[in-house]
């Protein structure tokens, strides 16, 4: 289990020294994992616990508040699949005006210095932070050599000639582009999450559903999808889902819906992993609830059409971001 701290200030959780990464890891893509992998090879050759430094909320969230960019992954799960990367300490930092006022060398100074006892800090190339983001690596290699850490910077992962970054993912998603959005993250997509009560349409509709909150921020993706679902028992189990907020009945937040097909039991509360395989349409707004049955009748026959046909069900997850 990871040690989690969210603050600078207080004790430091590695007093002897660290390795420290550092970055926004939205969606824990395949370029974050060749960082954190090469970051947690030194620690590990250097007898030095791992720290991975992230943000909450994510910056461009902060500053582009209202209307925040898509989210891949949430911060539970964020936190999930840093521990199943083996990281030792992960440092979720609070995002806040005293955070955005913080000048890049104070920043240096108290969390890598002081917190932290660096002796390596490793980042993406065009990384940048502290006040109007006036730090970069070049600074983080000043410093350090006055301070005694080492700076690295990882070169780009590319695949297809695309750089895989997590506007890459977001843009393969919003284009129903899943296969590739898996090839970039090296996983297919999930949404992890605890199953909560809805309003129970679903089942007087005679599709009842597992529900998970998005936590508030914006998905990646809307529409209606044939998924699998994790967690229920020893296999995935065959599904039709919606993430959106359901205009036909006036939704607001989003919310993804899971119909398990073929299945009975009470899942509130129990924590379940949404795998996306296909998108099967866009949200509609029907003209009443005998249309939108009809419309989920023919949805599910597609959904359970397009599982079947696959070779086995559900993929090989690379990466765990089931919540712990």
């Amino acid at each position: 289990m990871s040690l989690l701290f969210r603050d600078i200030g207080g004790a430091s959780p590695t007093p002897a020294g660290s390795v420290v990464c550092i970055g926004a890891f939205d969606g824990l893509h395949r370029g974050h994992q060749a960082l954190i992998g090469r970051a947690r090879a030194r620690a590990r050759e250097l007898g030095l616990p791992l720290v991975v430094l992230s943000f909450e909320p994510l910056p461009r969230e902060f500053f582009m508040a209202p209307e925040p960019p898509a989210r891949l992954i949430l911060p539970a799960a964020k936190i999930a699949g840093l521990q199943a990367l083996e990281v030792d300490v992960i440092g979720l930092l609070r995002f806040n005006p005293a955070m955005v006022a913080m000048a890049a060398e104070d920043f240096v100074r108290a969390l890598l210095v002081a917190k932290l006892a660096a002796r390596e800090v490793w980042v993406g190339p065009d990384f940048r932070f502290g006040h109007r983001r006036g730090g970069d690596v070049a600074l983080l290699q000043r410093m350090g050599a006055e301070l005694g850490f080492a700076t690295h910077a990882l070169p780009l992962v590319e695949d297809a000639g695309e750089r895989v970054s997590s506007t890459a993912v977001r843009a393969a998603l919003a284009n129903a582009e899943l296969d590739r959005a898996a090839v970039l993250l090296g996983r297919p997509y999930t949404i992890p999450g605890r199953v909560v009560r809805g309003k129970q349409l679903g089942r007087t509709l005679g599709y009842p559903t597992a529900n998970l909150r998005f936590g508030g921020k914006r998905p990646p993706m809307h529409g209606i999808f044939a998924t699998w679902v994790h967690g229920v028992g020893d296999r995935p189990m065959a599904s039709v889902s919606s993430l959106g907020t359901r205009p036909t009945v006036n939704g607001k937040e989003p919310l993804l819906e899971a119909h398990l097909f073929d299945f009975n039991g009470d899942l509130y509360g129990k924590r379940l992993s949404v795998e996306f395989v296909a998108k099967l349409r866009d949200e509609l707004k029907f003209d009443g609830l005998p249309a939108l049955i009809e419309q989920m009748d023919r949805d599910s026959a597609q959904a359970r059409a397009i599982l079947a046909s696959l070779p086995k069900a559900g993929h090989p997850h690379s990466l765990s971001l089931t919540t712990p």
